[in-house]
């Protein structure tokens, strides 16, 4: 009778699905996309990636999801945006969060969800805002994408997401790791699903593996979905944080390939088979030049990798002297092999064995 006013009831642990957090970067490179114009419309992907957003809500009513656009020069939220700027923007007239100021006419559909719309809405016009503002110069002046602060940017929100999450007191134990040693989940699961369709991401090789260190050790899955390209960083890091790893050849099943191996969480995926990666490119970049090699000169002291001997035998990166030897002036000295003598027949007599007589 003592519990019958409902305290222990408030008090006690919740007993539904965990919820998940769902980080979505967004490749948005022009160049990129416009090679891909003929085959995957630009409008197109973002009409299936809004589809697997409502998805990922639908799950589970706690669910999260949050969208940034890795763009040609910056990286820029697209959801949920920041508070703007009173003094730079198209929204200078007042100090309203973005988020509010969204088109409200699609809001009053009746046969659309109203979270659904709202995430629709602010997605879309931060896209238009991004496209408006990108000049024609930014597009010449570089033809990669930035990757490494979208990345960066995706973990800081992550680790903010899972501090708020925990203070709230909704966690059954106060870590902030996913997973406990029993693999039960305990926190907030967070997940990273890159949409890359750009090349060679070699200049930005440090901060992409470490991110992708940083995210290792939070047990964040990278999963990257490539359209386009090849990036070896990228498949590095899905292998390292166990993460799923799909390059398209048919880019008409965009939708399906997102349902089917990107929709469920950490604890679902323990349930299902997951696509895995045959063969894994583990080649790294120099520090020199930035290019992708497949042998190269380490630093015994900082591990900086290097194409070429520097210039001096100086190591760039720590300026320590390096001792190269006579490496590549002599061959490689290989011994002879020493040819076996055979042993003599009948006690070391030499004669040969007489052949038998013809009957």
């Amino acid at each position: 009778m003592d519990g019958v006013d409902g305290t222990d009831r408030q008090e006690g642990k919740q007993d539904g699905p965990t919820p998940s957090l769902l980080f979505i970067i967004l490749d948005t490179n022009p160049h990129a996309w416009a090679l891909l114009q003929n085959t995957l419309p630009f409008s197109k992907a973002i009409a299936n990636i809004l589809v697997f957003i409502n998805a990922h809500l639908a799950v589970n009513n706690a669910n999260q999801v949050a969208v940034i656009a890795s763009h040609s020069q910056r990286s820029v939220w697209l959801y949920p945006r920041p508070p703007s700027d009173p003094q730079h923007g198209d929204d200078s007239d007042t100090g309203m969060d973005d988020e509010n100021k969204t088109d409200t006419s699609n809001l009053s559909d009746a046969s659309k969800y109203r979270p659904f719309a709202l995430i629709e809405n602010s997605l879309l016009h931060s896209l238009r805002k991004l496209i408006k503002t990108t000049t024609e110069a930014d597009i010449k002046a570089t033809t990669s994408t930035q990757m490494a602060g979208a990345l960066t940017m995706a973990l800081s929100y992550i680790n903010k997401a899972t501090i708020a999450f925990l203070d709230t007191g909704a966690a059954a134990k106060p870590t902030p790791t996913a997973l406990d040693s029993s693999d039960k989940a305990v926190g907030l699961q967070s997940r990273i699903l890159v949409v890359s369709v750009s090349g060679d991401l070699a200049y930005q090789y440090i901060p992409i593996m470490n991110s992708t260190f940083a995210a290792q050790r939070l047990r964040v899955p990278m999963d990257i979905l490539k359209l386009a390209g090849d990036t070896v960083f990228l498949q590095q890091a899905a292998f390292t944080t166990r993460a799923v790893y799909l390059q398209l050849k048919n880019l008409q099943g965009v939708l399906q390939y997102l349902m089917m191996a990107f929709l469920p969480d950490q604890l679902a995926r323990k349930h299902l088979v997951v696509p895995t990666q045959e063969v894994v490119d583990f080649r790294a970049a120099c520090f020199c030049h930035r290019s992708v090699v497949d042998v190269g000169f380490v630093c015994s002291i900082c591990l900086s990798i290097f194409c070429t001997p520097p210039e001096g035998a100086i190591c760039l990166t720590c300026e320590t002297q390096l001792a190269l030897g006579d490496y590549g002036n002599k061959p490689a000295v290989i011994p002879k092999k020493k040819k076996k003598k055979k042993r003599a027949l009948d006690g070391g007599s030499s004669r040969a064995t007489p052949a038998p007589e013809a009957a």
